[in-house]
């Protein structure tokens, strides 16, 4: 069945594509009077979707997945397909027999085709999981509060197709909240009985790793049996990021304490960053020209202002800056945070920082692969050596990236972190970022960021 709806999936991509190159055509050319239709550029476009799309997860199964989840993967991969279609032909200097505006339509249309496509295909089966049918049933083996959370979260997602429909509490004395409808068992014996009486397909292990033993039974149980044994270990006390899963040398790992985001979710990143920060440099160079002479023709000194910072994994990188200070004497280990009315700041500095445009060079800094557009702000290398051994989870904040703008930044956590309780709230938005990141999480920071996060009377 996943076979077919792959296949079905990949047919329908390239007809999108294929069809949304008609359609710009039509609109563009005035129903269809150029004969170019750009046989080669449609087709490489095409062949090369098929080869990205599934790297990037847009054939994944969709069960358990959100809606936003499978807009994000394919307009991230379509953007991708269309940059790369466009360097070939620019490597083939061909660039200029492509009409600009029918490849923007082409690329809106077949886009939007193909997210639509899928938006509709996951609501009609979300409308029939609600109605009960392509069900996956699930019997869960677990003890306390981490089985009450996976039977929560799948009654909070009904359209998953997910019901639990067996329980099997290994300690008798741990209470487990009763559901209608849910037998709850207390000897394995039973519980794999009405397992294979019920056809149950899915069993799984809601189990902390202490429970060695009771795994191994159950795993034994039904070696021989056409069911998905499933092991969801409980680590609350022990992961920070909620134990993702992942593999190294072939072998199943659980991360206690990594980077939250998987790869794939990393190659995502990385490619949105170095496009936006290419676009973005693009669209403001007027905006970091203007800036530049303003800094230069108004105080001595250099333009930007450069700091060593952390980044992915500790590893130190030189930040940019409009510089926004006259030039003065730093004290050898020592770091002065900008203070308000500070008499070092100048006035064109002062309105730079309460507008944010003196951070505007890091898309320089993103570009190079050094930064990302969303993410942790970076801190003062004297501020990572000081906060680290006293803040709960601050040097988990360069897991990744470290951003130009962040959540902490939309939230209030901006400007000088005078008192202890600011950097812990800072870094707490921080790790709720690495938590809960998504592509749309992102696009929501950005936006915010644009639009109400540019001016902020902390930034002074």
């Amino acid at each position: 069945m996943r076979l077919l709806t792959g296949l079905l999936a990949r047919i329908f991509d390239v007809a999108m594509i294929v069809g949304g190159a008609f359609a710009a055509s039509q609109i563009r050319f005035d129903g269809g009077s150029q004969r170019s239709f750009y046989f080669a550029f449609v087709a490489f476009a095409a062949a090369f979707a098929l080869a990205v799309f599934p790297v990037l997860g847009v054939y994944e199964s969709w069960r358990g997945r959100s809606k936003r989840a499978l807009a994000s993967h394919v307009a991230l991969g379509w953007l991708v397909v269309q940059a790369c279609a466009m360097a070939l032909m620019f490597s083939l200097h061909r660039i200029d027999f492509v009409s600009r505006l029918w490849f923007v339509y082409w690329t809106g249309i077949s886009g939007a085709a193909m997210m639509a496509g899928r938006m509709v295909t996951h609501a009609l089966l979300g409308r029939m999981r609600h109605a009960g049918i392509n069900l996956q049933q699930v019997a869960v083996a677990a003890c306390g509060e981490h089985c009450d959370e996976i039977i929560r979260k799948i009654e909070m997602s009904p359209a998953a197709g997910f019901r639990a429909n067996a329980l099997y509490n290994l300690h008798p004395g741990c209470c487990i909240p009763p559901r209608a409808s849910v037998p709850v068992f207390e000897e394995q014996g039973e519980f794999a009985r009405y397992v294979r009486e019920q056809q149950i397909g899915e069993v799984w292990l809601a189990l902390p790793l202490t429970e060695e033993r009771a795994i191994l039974k159950l795993a034994a149980e039904f070696r021989n049996d056409l069911i998905n044994v499933r092991f969801m270990p409980d680590v609350r006390t022990l992961a920070l990021f909620e134990g993702s899963m992942t593999e190294l040398l072939g072998l199943p790992t659980i991360n206690l304490a990594a980077s939250p985001l998987p790869p794939n979710a990393l190659v995502q990143k990385e490619l949105f960053d170095r496009l936006f920060a290419l676009v973005a440099l693009i669209a403001i160079s007027p905006i970091l020209l203007g800036c530049a002479l303003a800094v230069k023709l108004t105080s001595r000194g250099p333009v930007f202002f450069r700091q060593r910072r952390k980044g992915a994994d500790g590893r130190v990188f030189t930040i940019y800056k409009f510089r926004t200070m006259r030039l003065h004497e730093q004290k050898p280990g020592v770091l002065e945070q900008a203070t308000r009315d500070d008499p070092r700041i100048t006035t064109v500095g002062a309105f730079l920082r309460r507008t944010s445009l003196d951070e505007l060079p890091q898309f320089f800094n993103v570009l190079r692969g050094d930064m990302s557009v969303v993410g942790p702000r970076p801190h003062a290398l004297e501020h990572d050596d000081l906060y680290r051994d006293i803040v709960s989870g601050y040097i988990h904040r360069y897991r990744i990236k470290p951003g130009i703008t962040g959540w902490a930044q939309i939230n209030g956590y901006r400007g000088e972190t005078d008192r202890l309780e600011k950097m812990e709230g800072r870094v707490a938005h921080d790790l709720y970022y690495l938590r809960n990141w998504s592509f749309w999480l992102d696009v929501k920071i950005i936006l915010a960021t644009i639009f109400k996060g540019l001016h902020h009377p902390n930034a002074y």
